[in-house]
């Protein structure tokens, strides 16, 4: 049975970190690209992460790029998102995401990805 269990949400006031983890398990987490998406109430689902198997290839959506930091520790076999400089915008639920496809697919709010984790929420405000 395939999952991905996400965790680190939390509350955080603007301007402050988080670290959102997420373990997959069922497959091979090095053979699939792994990433991110959010979804705030009243807004589309928004893709802001990827990364792939090799880890050579990254994603970043526009609102995230600068601020947020994807990467995978093989060996715990985990994928971490690093969320630096949140802003209240940044406030929804986040959602790993795997699929056996090209970082790119990310970038499109309604791919149809395979593989999704639960959701943890992350709240900024002061």
């Amino acid at each position: 049975q395939v999952q991905l269990v996400e965790s680190g949400g939390g509350w955080v006031q603007p301007g402050g970190s988080l670290r959102l983890s997420c373990v997959p398990s069922g497959f091979t987490q090095d053979d699939y690209e792994i990433g991110w998406f959010r979804q705030a109430p009243g807004n589309e689902r928004e893709g802001i992460a990827c990364i792939s198997p090799t880890d050579s290839v990254t994603y970043y959506s526009d609102s995230t790029k600068g601020r947020f930091t994807i990467s995978r520790d093989h060996a715990k076999n985990t994928v971490y998102l690093q969320m630096d400089s949140l802003k209240a915008e940044d406030t929804a639920v986040y959602y790993c995401v795997g699929d056996y496809v090209s970082c790119k697919w990310w970038a499109e709010p309604n791919a149809m990805l395979d593989y999704w984790g639960q959701g943890t929420q992350v709240t900024v405000s002061s």
